[in-house]
């Protein structure tokens, strides 16, 4: 007998029947239906839903994650509705699963939930095929970052999301799992808020050894490296924030890319690998 498919909530799903109309709400999970094969079904997203850009310049906009357009949405007359936790707001995905048959609601925190994502949406929507294939790409992916955290020591990071106020991320955050994957701790230790604001005078900033900037939501650039290397006194890295946070099949190439970015930092001879 095959496992139910769950959501998020414990809510049990079924296939899905006849040809589904799909909206939405969540960047990394648009991704992830495209990538699964599911680009035809997606009748609208967000504004915010970028990848992959070519396939998605043709598909409806219904809004942000936070200001969804209620009745943008009713127009297109999905069956589906693809929600986070973290990124809606209840109170809108209450709205409309008064008109949307089915809401499949989303909460991936760490690096292995992904497995969950691809079986759920696999087994919803018909595409187990290209589901086994990212299951298989995933494990790949996570024994390369597993081997890399393996060959390094722990380094203690401070990873920086936004600037004025100061802003970073706590342990509990899907982004410090997948910093953890490959060795790096990040710091503050304390797990709420998962996004505190950074006084640099605090005296656990001598435990960190590197600070990573990350390319979103704050768009850090090369201009910021030497103001914040000045701030922490430590190494400064610029690093790739879609990589680091977005979950689904960007996961994979996300843990490479952790991966190869710690082997590089740590020196020549571990920059092969994976």
């Amino acid at each position: 007998m095959s496992e139910a498919l769950l959501d998020a909530l414990g809510q049990v799903h079924t296939p899905a029947s006849g040809a589904p109309r799909i909206v939405s709400l969540v960047p990394s999970l648009t991704e992830l239906l495209c990538e699964l094969g599911l680009a035809d079904r997606l009748v609208g997203r967000t504004g915010f839903c970028i990848h992959p850009r070519d396939t998605l310049r043709r598909i409806p906009k219904v809004g942000g994650t936070k200001d969804v357009k209620l009745d943008a949405v009713r127009a297109l007359a999905p069956t589906h509705l693809v929600v986070n936790i973290d990124e809606n707001r209840r109170e809108t995905v209450e709205a409309l699963a008064a008109f949307v048959p089915t809401v499949i609601v989303t909460h991936p925190c760490v690096p292995a939930d992904n497995f969950g994502l691809y079986r759920l949406f696999g087994g919803v929507f018909d595409r187990m095929q290209e589901a086994t294939a990212l299951t298989q790409a995933l494990e790949a992916a996570m024994a390369e970052a597993a081997a890399t955290a393996a060959a390094l020591p722990p380094e203690q990071v401070l990873y920086l999301i936004w600037r004025h106020p100061w802003m970073a991320v706590s342990p509990t955050t899907y982004i410090a799992a997948m910093l953890a994957a490959v060795g790096w701790q990040t710091l503050p230790a304390a797990v709420e808020p998962r996004y505190p604001e950074i006084d640099w005078r605090a005296p656990w900033l001598g435990e960190v050894q590197r600070v990573l900037l990350s390319s979103e939501p704050y768009r850090f650039g090369v201009v910021h490296l030497a103001e914040v290397a000045t701030l922490s006194g430590r190494p400064v890295q610029a690093v790739d924030g879609e990589h680091c946070s977005w979950y689904g099949s960007r996961a994979v190439a996300g843990l490479r890319y952790l991966a190869r970015l710690r082997r590089a930092l740590a020196g020549p001879g571990l920059q092969s690998g994976g």
